[in-house]
């Protein structure tokens, strides 16, 4: 494995920007780069200080994977996602199967039951039906597999070399339990954190397309719809505090949020981590962090620590859970922030990156 990579230095320009509501974080970036995508400290500036205080309401104030909604006494959730991902197909699936598995476990997160999904496609002019046809083919197929409905649609086309092909645009609905109460806000000292199994292998099996890699064992994205699994986990008891698919920005970023919207603060355990060893060694050869890699296939689970056994018995019977584990924990102590217990007994504050590894991963 001698492939290497070199990206070039970022380039800001100094600015003055007026019309914002906290123009600082903010002021060495005048115009969108591919930072403001990944799931970082950038995109959550985007979000804190333009989106939500232009479109301010309780639902959005959460920044949950999906609203939770309330009509005619039903809570309801809401999700949408968009999918840029390059290339289009990658080992273990496409852009098709991406994209409705990213919305049922958006829905999911919640602890809800997807029930119907609706799908624009932005096309370019010149793409293939046949390649296109492939991936409808395996969203349908998707679809049916997670028990979803697609319900309603939107088609466009834009000028050739403006579209990469085709971008898809879904989202979803689904019912909550009434006895389920799931947010990313209610994560509490004692709880535990419990990750579904190995990380890092969909940011990595996309990378290895795009960089040309290969490596001795085959690393495969692990999109799967993850609502099942959920259930399996509710059915054991509703008494789960926060989920999170933690797809852009990996287990790190999402842990961050959670630890930021709870006021608490999150320890690790390093040597628990499951990392797959081919996982591990890609990450050293492109000099990546394997807690910040994307995944499409996993969840985080922070639940009360007396529940956590049961919990874990419970996704050890599911296909999508049977390497689940307990990784860490969440304390009253540095609220806010993630730390890791490394391997050789010391602590590292694992915090949220400023822009993305890898970029156009989902």
């Amino acid at each position: 494995m001698s492939e290497s990579i070199t990206t070039a230095a970022p380039v800001t320009v100094p600015t003055t920007i007026e019309g914002w509501s906290c123009p600082l974080p903010l002021r060495n970036h005048p115009n969108i780069i591919m930072g403001h995508g990944g799931g970082g400290k950038l995109s959550a500036e985007l979000v804190q200080h333009l989106f939500l205080p232009a479109f301010q309401n309780e639902p959005l104030a959460n920044l949950s994977d999906s609203a939770v909604l309330t009509l005619a006494g039903q809570r309801l959730a809401f999700s949408t996602d968009s999918f840029v991902v390059q290339p289009l197909f990658f080992p273990g699936g496409n852009i098709g199967d991406l994209a409705i598995n990213g919305t049922v476990n958006d829905i999911a997160m919640s602890g809800a039951q997807p029930l119907f999904l609706s799908c624009g496609f932005i096309l370019e002019e010149g793409m293939s039906l046949d390649q296109l046809g492939v991936i409808v083919r395996t969203m349908a197929e998707a679809a049916r597999t997670a028990g979803v409905s697609l319900v309603t649609g939107d088609t466009k086309v834009v000028d050739r070399g403006h579209g990469d092909g085709v971008y898809i645009n879904t989202s979803g609905i689904g019912l909550i339990p009434a006895d389920v109460n799931i947010a990313p806000h209610l994560a509490r000292p004692g709880d535990v954190v419990i990750v579904s199994g190995e990380i890092g292998l969909h940011g990595i099996a996309v990378m290895s397309v795009r960089a040309g890699l290969t490596f001795d064992t085959a690393i495969m994205s692990d999109c799967a719809p993850l609502h099942s699994l959920v259930a399996s986990m509710l059915a054991t008891t509703p008494n789960i505090h926060v989920l999170r698919d933690p797809t852009r920005g990996g287990v790190a970023s999402s842990l961050n949020e959670i630890a930021q919207a709870s006021q608490v603060g999150i320890v690790l355990e390093e040597r628990k981590l499951p990392v797959p060893a081919a996982v591990r060694a890609a990450c050293e050869l492109l000099g990546l962090d394997p807690l910040y890699v994307a995944n499409e296939g996993k969840l985080l689970a922070i639940l009360p620590k007396e529940a956590a056994e049961p919990v874990l018995a419970a996704m050890h019977a599911h296909p999508l859970g049977k390497d689940a584990t307990i990784i860490g924990e969440v304390v009253d102590q540095h609220p806010g922030m993630v730390v890791a217990r490394t391997i050789i007994g010391g602590k590292r504050v694992v915090d949220m990156q400023v822009g993305e590894q890898l970029p156009r991963i989902c």
